[in-house]
């Protein structure tokens, strides 16, 4: 039987200078938080008939991470700063250097229990919430590429269930932690998501920068951008592998029509929707039983961060100079 795509419409848009590079959303409700490239985290309440964002000053470098665990937001910057929020009023409620380089993503636990960050220094290490104290690091990633470069720990993601943690870096590098042991239990390998140019620009492009779990927690599915010719611009097809890792199988590699990065992953039901871009936004929909691109449309900027309402008849998006809402004519 042939899954049913919610189809998306701009409802409201909210064009900007800087770049939304993180959202996260208050449940049951349409107010959400997102982090900017100018250091600021903001408030925004997507009901109002205008869109205003209200600044939450406190870092010093893009905001590229943000998770709401109940009553408590915690922002993760390229400062290497996590901060604990109290969403209601605002306010800052502590403040502490966790990561020695770049924080890349931030992200809370189902139950809300446990919040992962991930930096350029190559630990994913996970924060008791209500304390805010160390309780894992998890060190499964290299520091340099095979060409002796810095590498990058790009994406975490939790299962559904809270039980695994994803990461995975710029050589496509992916490990399955078990949460509970902080121990790996599995890692694979999506090596076509990174190319390094040694003979003109002598750099690299790409790397695993979406993770999501299916429902059932079976499959795994990352995104980025395929091999490219021109390591100074994002000339490559927008690239999904999905595994089966626990036994680290690779079970298909969809490639999208337009170029650009997979920024974001989400599972919902029967089908998978990936989100991204370049010069131009993309917004997939992968049937994930059938392993196919059964839809691609262009998004109004390269997204970066989205958020569903509950009934995915509401998609909130964070992206490049842009915020956007999106509604749903019908949902899966």
């Amino acid at each position: 039987m042939a899954i049913e795509l919610p189809k998306f419409k701009v409802a409201k848009e909210l064009t900007r200078e800087d770049i939304f590079l993180s959202l996260a959303r208050v449940p049951n409700s349409e107010h959400v938080f997102l982090g900017s490239s100018n250091g600021s985290v903001y408030s925004l309440d997507c009901a109002a008939e205008k869109l205003e964002p209200v600044a939450m000053p406190g870092h010093t470098s893009y905001v590229t991470g943000l998770a709401l665990a109940g009553e408590t937001l915690v922002s993760g910057s390229y400062d290497g700063q996590l901060i604990w929020w109290n969403p209601k009023t605002r306010e800052q409620v502590r403040k502490f250097k966790a990561h020695d380089r770049w924080i890349r993503d931030v992200k809370s636990s189902p139950d809300g229990k446990l919040i992962a960050s991930v930096a350029d220094d190559m630990v994913c290490r996970l924060w008791d919430t209500n304390s805010a104290k160390l309780k894992h690091e998890l060190r499964g990633h290299e520091p340099l590429t095979p060409t002796q470069f810095t590498s990058m720990l790009y994406t975490c993601e939790f299962s559904a269930d809270g039980k695994l943690l994803a990461t995975a870096d710029r050589v496509g590098h992916i490990v399955v932690w078990d949460v509970a042991t902080a121990k790996s239990i599995a890692t694979m390998e999506a090596p076509e998501l990174y190319t390094w140019d040694g003979k003109q620009r002598i750099r690299s492009i790409g790397g695993v920068r979406a993770l999501a779990f299916s429902p059932d927690a079976k499959l795994l599915a990352a995104g980025g951008i395929d091999r490219v010719g021109n390591v100074d611009g994002l000339s490559a097809k927008a690239r999904l592998e999905l595994f089966r890792w626990e036994e680290k199988q690779n079970v298909a590699t969809l490639k999208c029509e337009k170029n650009g990065l997979i920024e974001f992953l989400a599972f919902r039901g029967d089908w998978l929707m990936a989100l991204g871009g370049g010069e131009k936004g993309i917004m997939a929909f992968i049937d994930a039983a059938e392993k196919k691109i059964v839809l691609e449309n262009e998004a109004p900027m390269h997204i970066h961060k989205i958020a569903f309402d509950e009934g995915c008849a509401k998609l909130f998006a964070a992206g490049h100079k842009k915020f956007a809402i999106f509604t749903a004519s019908n949902t899966a």
